[in-house]
């Protein structure tokens, strides 16, 4: 019999398989996307220190889109694009977070990238 693969285990080892290779410093910092069926989170993590340098959600007040799609994405993207030009971050490493880079993930990417950040 065929076993059912766990989507949340197979993330999580993708996420660690990425994160062995990538991590946030004070100079190129780390870019975290998390989404879940109702959010989309997105974090600036310098991982010497361990803190959080700026962060976005579809939470936040400035965030129309209450919803966990495309167009959400673009608004939290292009929000930590303008948090991080706030605090002087140009380039960060992308943490895609063990997800297909793909649909939601590549839209917050891409308006990150279009708001001013390179990666």
């Amino acid at each position: 019999m065929v076993s059912k693969t766990n989507r949340k285990l197979e993330r999580k080892r993708r996420h660690i398989r990425v994160r062995t290779k990538i991590s946030g410093t004070a100079e190129c910092p780390r870019l975290c996307v998390y989404r879940s069926n109702s959010n989309i989170y997105a974090q600036i993590i310098d991982d010497v220190k361990g803190n959080t340098l700026a962060q976005a959600s579809t939470l936040d007040k400035e965030v129309k889109t209450k919803h966990s799609n495309k167009e959400a994405a673009k608004e939290v993207g292009s929000l930590i694009a303008k948090r991080a030009a706030e605090k002087k971050i140009k380039t960060v490493v992308f943490d895609r977070g063990g997800y297909i880079y793909h649909g939601v993930v590549k839209e917050l990417a891409d308006a990150a990238r279009e708001g001013g950040l390179e990666f």
